[in-house]
C-alpha cells in the first residue's frame, strides 16, 4: 500500500511539473499574440497614413499589361 501511494505521489508531482511547463508556453504565447497585435494595429495605421496621402496621386487605371 505505502508503495502504490509513493508511485502515485511520483505521478502527480511529474504531472504538476507538465502542467507548469504548459502553462509557461501558454502564457508565452499570450504575450506574442498581444505583441503581434500591437504591431499589426500600427501597420494598420501607417497603411491608412500612407492611402491618405497618396489618395489622389494615383490614377485608378488598369495595369499596362491588361
Amino acid at each position: 500500500m505505502e508503495e502504490r501511494i509513493t508511485e502515485l505521489e511520483i505521478k502527480v508531482s511529474y504531472l504538476e511539473d507538465f502542467l507548469n511547463q504548459i502553462q509557461e508556453v501558454a502564457v508565452g504565447q499570450a504575450r506574442e499574440i498581444e505583441h503581434l497585435k500591437a504591431e499589426n494595429r500600427l501597420m494598420i495605421e501607417k497603411i491608412k497614413e500612407l492611402a491618405d496621402l497618396t489618395e489622389g496621386e494615383i490614377p485608378n487605371r488598369k495595369p499596362p499589361h491588361y
